[in-house]
Formats: C-alpha cells, structure tokens, sequence
C-alpha cells in the first residue's frame, strides 16, 4: 500500500450498512470534515428537476464552461447527498471546467432500485432538454460518479442506449460497483481491506436491490452486449474489492468496440483518493479533472 495512505488506515471509521440512518450520519461527519474546495471561480445553485419525485441537484458552473457531466456520488447507495459530495464536486468542475450537475438521488434500503437510477436519469434527460438555459453544449453531456455513483453512471449509459434517450458524450467512472454477484478474485479475497469490505459490499448491494432481481441497469457487469456505449474512463483502486469487476468490465467494453482509458492506481484503495494530503490522491482528482476536460470541457 501507498505508504502515505497506510498512515490514515487505523484512523478510518468501517461504514456499517446495518444501521442506515447512523452510517449516513458517520459519512455526512467524514465527508464534511474535508478540507473546503475552492468556489471562488464557480457559479452554484440549487436546483429542483420535476420528476416523480422532483430531484435535488446542484449545479457547479466555472466561467465560460460549454460541457457537463451529471455526477452521482458515492456511499453505497445508502449514505452522501448533495453536502457531503459538494467538496468533490467543486473540485471537478474547478480541474475540468465543465459543468458539474451533482444529483441527489433517493437512497436505499427506503428507496431501492431503480429509485436512484430513475432520478439520475430523470436529470440527465432534464439536463438535454434544457441545455441552452443551462449554458450546456447538448453535445458535450457526460455521466459520471464514484463507487455506487460510478455504477448509476454506468447503468444511465446503458438505458440511454437501449431507450434512444439523451446522448451521452463520456463516461467517468471512478471505482463504479457494477457486479452484485461478487464472485471475482477481489470481491472474495479483500475481505477486511480499508474503508470497504466484502461484507460492506454485499451488504450496500442488499440494500440498493432489495427484493428486485438484478438487472443490468442495478449491476452493468451483468450486461451482454456493451456496444455502443459512450466512450469510457475507468479507475480502479489495488486493494478494493470492486478491483477485478472494474478491470474485467474495461476490457469487455474494448472488446465490444468501446474506446476505453483504464487507470489501476497501485497502492490505493477504495475511496482513498479523500485523503487529500497523499501525492497519489492528489494525481487521481486532477487526472478525473484532466480527462474530463478532454472529453466534453474542449
């Protein structure tokens, strides 16, 4: 492991899916104690999409910015909101200078799938049809999100796909969770690594399907056919139990014909990348900047 990492894992709480409403308030405290982006160059609002329900969102808009992505954070489809990802999302759209569309989508086990999928995607249609009065260029709109937002991001692409929906530019996935059967050589090996574990997963992934079957939207690995997705960025963490389901699903989108940019950052682990004095942590948010920019900001 990084070794300026390995220094903060005794400090790290153990996310406790057991008990919903204490592991959001244990995530709100942890997220919230980061160290306060700059929004000086940012333009923010909140706003209310209609839907059914309507959706919360908050909009990041750096000077002159023509392209979007619509973010979805991360907490295991149970915790994080639209405070909790505002440090994260502000430094996207300061490293990227697109704009940043921050969902608050309902979390499970109260809202299970696709009640999550469902107000992502209500956003991303919003967004599309709404693209002048947002400054958006429609033809640059990207998805994107970490962890279990990583894996809505993914499950958007595909039902915009199937359903002709909006297009999608670019897909930035940062540590997505794409497969709930957890049968690859991380998902079983890395039962006690940092932050999240096995047990952590399976049961993030009991929650968000609830009594609902999996389906390719819920888990994208358990999709057959991945041509003509977005092009894809992926990023996975070395000892993270999503490791081999986010390596194995790059490569299935290469060979379906998807241009695909994949990162395994060495010495890493899930989530880490909030740790932001690490010089690794640091090379990871500017380089999910850095692609973004490529991809819709130029």
């Amino acid at each position: 492991m990084d070794p300026e990492l390995e220094a903060f894992v005794p400090l790290l709480p153990r996310p406790e899916f057991a008990d919903p409403a204490a592991s959001r308030q244990k995530y709100h405290q942890l997220a919230t104690a980061a160290a306060a982006p700059d929004t000086t160059g940012l333009e923010i609002e909140d706003r209310m999409v209609p839907a059914d329900p309507d959706v919360a969102v908050r909009i990041y808009r750096p000077h002159q910015a023509q392209g979007a992505i619509i973010w979805m954070h991360g907490g295991g489809w149970v915790m994080g909101d639209l405070e909790t990802e505002h440090p994260w999302a502000a430094r996207i759209a300061n490293e990227s200078g697109a704009v940043v569309i921050s969902v608050g989508y309902r979390l499970a086990p109260e809202n299970p799938f696709p009640a999550a999928l469902d107000d992502a995607y209500a956003v991303l249609t919003w967004v599309a049809e709404h693209a002048a009065e947002l400054g958006v260029d429609p033809d640059r709109i990207a998805v994107g999100g970490h962890s279990a937002g990583g894996g809505l991001a993914a499950g958007m692409a595909l039902r915009a796909r199937d359903e002709r929906g909006p297009r999608i530019r670019f897909q930035l996935l940062n540590q997505p969770g794409l497969d709930d059967r957890q049968e690859t050589w991380s998902a079983r090996n890395f039962t006690d690594t940092p932050w999240m574990t096995r047990d952590s997963v399976a049961a993030a992934w009991r929650h968000y399907l609830g009594a609902t079957p999996a389906t390719p939207y819920a888990a994208p690995a358990r999709a057959t056919d991945l041509s003509g997705l977005p092009p894809v960025y992926l990023a996975s963490a070395e000892f993270c139990p999503n490791r081999d389901e986010n390596i194995t699903y790059a490569l299935r989108l290469l060979q379906a014909g998807v241009p695909v940019e994949l990162h395994q950052w060495a010495g890493t682990f899930h989530g880490s990348q909030a740790l932001q004095t690490a010089e690794v942590s640091q090379r990871q948010i500017a380089e999910l900047g850095a692609v973004l920019r490529r991809a819709v900001a130029t």
